[in-house]
């Protein structure tokens, strides 16, 4: 009964697996099934064995291969191929390499070595947009889990990522998750069968943090909240001013659960510093207390190397200089696009244009809230009529009752720029709209109402350039194969777009899906519109920036086309951020900046924002957020324009602008968190880590797990001997074709078959490489084919002799040896113990060859090579084969010894693997210790005769 000891139960052998409760023995079946692994209660068992003897679990050994298992080396070479991808705990140190879906790049592991040099481990990751955040958190936590050092998990997130923390979590890291957040709640307190609080009762937790940030909520979270948490844009829970009571109450929350001594923490984020000293002093202080007190431009030594093992931040240019041999991300292609006002768009735009400026001017003698009232409704009645006649009648006519006064005199911002952290309300900006029109006279009231006629006819018609001008752009992306995003600022924008978008180029391309996604949708409603059109060939989507950030959209689409300009840089790359990123198989993606040299006011965002930006992102090679002084300084240049009161149109007449002390200024303190920016992506790249040091402990795990070309050479075998036909794509080599039609299937295993997919056409596509290329579904070792085809083929092999497919035995006469050499396959156990934790089972795959009666060894690296490559050359009759199989069983025995040493040599190996990284000083790793469990299960034997 001891923990890797083989048993008999119900007609079945298990191995026993270590239990971290006395009471429980836990069981699994002997092929590796691990979906199968059952808990017996001790006294459970004790009382129905008393009454049912043949109910007691008894001690059972490994069945060895016999000469009636005798077929060729083929099926040998498939038995150990499928032997290891059936492993699950792999002996090496990367223990939860074994249970992911995915296959990470070298640069992902880079935070997982880091954090095992931690205990508790206390992180602040802050690698580029689209680097691959989530995949490098997930590997610590999938890591851990494995280990035993965490048996619970929460994911913090905002409310509109909860969905896609729940994907990754399940679909790439089988980790079952819940998600805890206001409307599920109630359903997961039903389905609970204990006393316990929903953040104790489920161990894998996707939780709002806006949800659990609340007095109500957090107390109990705090309370019973996991030992392990991952804080998702973490720089919204920076330290803030309480006037900004959602931010301050998320640091709260997370300050409180920092408080623990012992919780690991994970802080994700692009953004660490808003250009703000104390909020990233803040966020470092969440890591380690000490770091709020240091001075983050003046670092000793020291405390640089200190700060260095609890953060990271790397480029995506660092990356691919200092850590990747190919290219990881797509090239990104902007450009700009212009179109001209129409006549009657320019009327419509004039007008609104002087009648703002008027609007503006004509305050500048009253009190100061006045003003402040017109000016915002100016500005947000402009930006309607930029984005779109539908834009300028839903804000022109939706009326509200009157705002009463001190409602008036509130901060209008949010209602005209876009936020650089949450998702901006895409809402149409009556408020101030409303409360400017109660500011002014009848007759100007009636001039409102003339625009919304004006507005009223353009909509729809040809008079209507920027939406022509949208249409053709989308029309030529289409055909050149992009997938587009078309952003905009305003829900009534979005809406207006899809439609016409989907009347105008439904007669171009058939079968074609333009949907809209805005912020009146729910998270869900959101993901099930984008879930329902990702297998089109010819796709739209039209979305506010509800979607902008956190969202991976980068599957589905590969362009994107500003159709509103966003009056904040961040917002623009949070929205290109969504398909430039690491998953985008296209090798380049196309994003265009929108607009008209009509406007001076997109000239104005254009010149003093954008383009700054987009400067600094070609010298830096990362995005450098906005100082967050850019609102007040575009505040102050667009009230310029206002008051200068000229013509709206010419942008190369709009130089005044840069005469504005503000933006020089701004721009200047841009330059200055740039160099900021640069500094530290130099000091925090993590180049103490080298890749071939990384790389070391990857291949080492492959060489136990399988890499993914060992995947794609055991399904194609294991296809060919089953009878599954598979094709590869002549023109796109990385693309293979199952077929799953019935007929296909008639003769296939029922195992196998219900592994496969159903579909329409009869195919399915799939690919082996990671990320997978566009419309195929990625082939890793843990897929649900593979699990079934390495779990039948093991279970067949154990248990129907020669008619299996994968063989037990098999001779052969081939040139590949000159003497007489025998294979022998060996599935080895690990006990990996250390003080105070239980004991953890490990196992791996080995291959060990000999000759002249075990008196002389092969390498394993020989052995290997011999038995993938080993073919027949010559004859060799059937008696001889059995002959020498019987022979081979029988020395098995008297090598025993020789085995148990090396098997003894290889768990010395490992455990000073595990030690070396796994180092951190609290862990004591010194008493951490790797023993194999005797004997080795005798999976298989293979005899290799020279041809003389």
């Amino acid at each position: 009964m001891q923990p890797g000891s083989i048993v008999a139960f119900r007609k079945r052998e298990w191995i026993v697996l270590p239990s971290d409760r006395p009471e429980l023995i836990s069981l699994r079946p002997l092929t590796g099934a691990t979906d199968s692994t059952i808990s017996i209660h001790k006294r459970l068992e004790d009382l129905v064995a008393y009454s049912l003897p043949e109910e007691r679990i008894r001690s059972a050994n490994f069945p060895k291969p016999t000469v009636a298992d005798l077929a060729d080396a083929t099926a040998s070479h498939l038995l150990w191929q499928a032997a290891r991808l059936n492993l699950r705990e792999g002996a090496t140190p990367f223990r939860g390499l074994g249970r992911i879906s995915i296959r990470p790049r070298t640069y992902q592991f880079v935070p997982l070595l880091m954090a095992l040099r931690l205990d508790p481990i206390r992180m602040l990751i802050a690698d580029d947009v689209g680097v691959g955040k989530t995949i490098e958190a997930l590997l610590i936590a999938r890591e851990m889990f494995d280990r035993g050092e965490i048996k619970r998990l929460c994911v913090l997130c905002p409310p509109y990522l909860c969905e896609q923390w729940h994907k990754e979590l399940n679909e790439k890291f089988n980790l079952e998750a819940e998600i805890i957040r206001s409307g599920t709640v109630s359903r997961l307190e039903r389905r609970k069968t204990s006393n316990d609080s929903i953040y104790k009762y489920y161990p894998i937790q996707v939780v709002s943090i806006d949800f659990v940030k609340s007095e109500r909520n957090k107390a109990l979270f705090l309370l019973d909240c996991p030992k392990f948490v991952i804080v998702d844009e973490a720089h919204a829970a920076a330290a803030a001013d309480r006037r900004n009571s959602n931010q301050h109450q998320r640091h709260e929350l997370v300050s409180q659960l920092a408080a623990d001594p012992d919780r690991h923490i994970l802080l994700l984020t692009a953004t660490p510093h808003s250009g703000i000293d104390a909020a990233f002093r803040s966020l470092l202080s969440l890591v380690r207390p000490d770091f709020d007190q240091w001075d983050m431009a003046a670092l000793t030594d020291h405390q640089r190397i200190e700060l260095a093992k609890h953060f990271v931040q790397r480029t995506r240019k660092d990356i691919e200089t200092d850590w990747e041999q190919e290219k990881c991300f797509p090239k990104r292609d902007a450009t700009d696009q212009t179109y001209r006002l129409s006549a009657a768009y320019s009327d419509l735009f004039n007008r609104t244009y002087t009648f703002c400026s008027k609007l503006v001017r004509g305050g500048q003698q009253l009190q100061k809230r006045q003003q402040r009232v017109r000016y915002w409704g100016a500005l947000a009645l402009l930006r309607c009529v930029m984005s779109s006649p539908a834009a300028a009648i839903a804000a022109l006519e939706g009326r509200q009752e009157r705002l009463p006064a001190e409602e008036a005199e509130a901060d209008f911002r949010p209602f005209v720029f876009e936020s650089g952290d949450d998702r901006t309300d895409d809402s149409q900006p009556i408020p101030p709209i409303d409360a400017a029109e109660a500011e002014i006279k009848e007759t100007e009231r009636k001039q409102l109402h003339d625009l919304a006629r004006r507005a009223a006819a353009l909509r729809g018609s040809d008079d209507d350039s920027k939406l022509t001008g949208v249409t053709t752009l989308v029309s030529r992306l289409l055909k050149d194969g992009f997938h587009p995003i078309v952003w905009c600022r305003y829900i009534a924008t979005a809406d207006y777009v899809a439609e016409q978008l989907d009347k105008k180029l439904a007669g171009k391309f058939n079968g074609i899906r333009v949907v809209a996604l805005t912020g009146l949708l729910s998270d869900e409603e959101r993901r099930a519109k984008i879930d329902g059109i990702v297998t089109e060939k010819f796709r739209v989507l039209v979305a506010t920036d509800c979607l902008s950030e956190g969202i991976n959209l980068q599957e589905a689409f590969n362009s994107a086309i500003h159709y509103d300009l966003p009056w904040n840089p961040n917002r623009l790359e949070q929205r290109e951020g969504r398909i430039d990123r690491y998953g985008q198989t296209a090798p380049v993606v196309k994003t265009i900046r929108y607009f008209s040299p009509d406007s001076a006011v997109d000239g104005v965002v254009l010149r003093v924002l954008l383009d700054k930006a987009r400067e600094i992102h070609r010298i830096l090679g990362t995005h450098v957020p906005v100082p967050e002084e850019s609102e007040s300084v575009t505040e102050a240049v667009l009230n310029a324009l206002f008051l200068r009161g000229q013509s709206a149109q010419g942008v190369g007449q709009l130089e005044f602008e840069m005469e504005v002390p503000a933006v020089a200024k701004l721009h200047q303190q841009w330059d200055q968190e740039a160099a900021r920016e640069k500094l530290n992506r130099t000091r925090f790249a993590q180049r103490a880590l080298k890749p071939d040091e990384v790389q070391r402990e990857i291949e080492a795990t492959d060489a136990v797990l399988g890499d993914p070309a060992a995947v794609e050479s055991f399904v194609l075998s294991a296809a060919q001997r089953l009878g599954l036909n598979i094709a590869r794509d002549r023109n796109k080599p990385d693309l293979l074709t199952v077929i799953t039609e019935a007929s296909a299937q008639a003769g296939l295993p029922e195992a196998i078959a219900a592994a496969l997919p159903v579909t329409k056409s009869g195919k399915w596509t799939i690919s082996f490489k990671s990320p997978t290329p566009e419309g195929a579904e990625y082939i890793g070792r843990n897929h649900r084919f593979v699990s079934a085809l390495a779990q039948y083929l093991m279970e067949e092999a154990l248990t129907r002799g020669a008619k299996a497919h994968a063989a037990r035995c098999g001779a052969i006469r081939t040139r590949k040896v000159s003497r007489l050499t025998t294979l022998s396959l060996l599935r080895v156990r690990y006990l990996v113990e250390q003080s105070e934790r239980a004991p953890l089972l490990a196992e791996e795959v080995r291959v060990f060859a000999y000759r002249n009666g075990g008196t002389e060894w092969l390498n394993e690296s020989e052995a290997q090579t011999l038995l993938a490559e080993a073919a027949p050359d010559a004859n060799l009759p059937m008696p001889e084969k059995r002959e020498l199989v019987t022979r081979a069983l029988k020395e098995w025995d008297s090598v025993q010894t020789a085995v148990e040493t090396r098997l003894r040599e290889r768990a010395e190996e490992l455990t000073k693997s595990h030690r070396r990284i796994r180092q951190a000083v609290r862990l004591k790793v010194r008493n951490l210790t790797v023993t194999p469990q005797f004997p080795a299960d005798l999976l298989g034997i293979l005899v290799l005769q020279p041809v003389v």
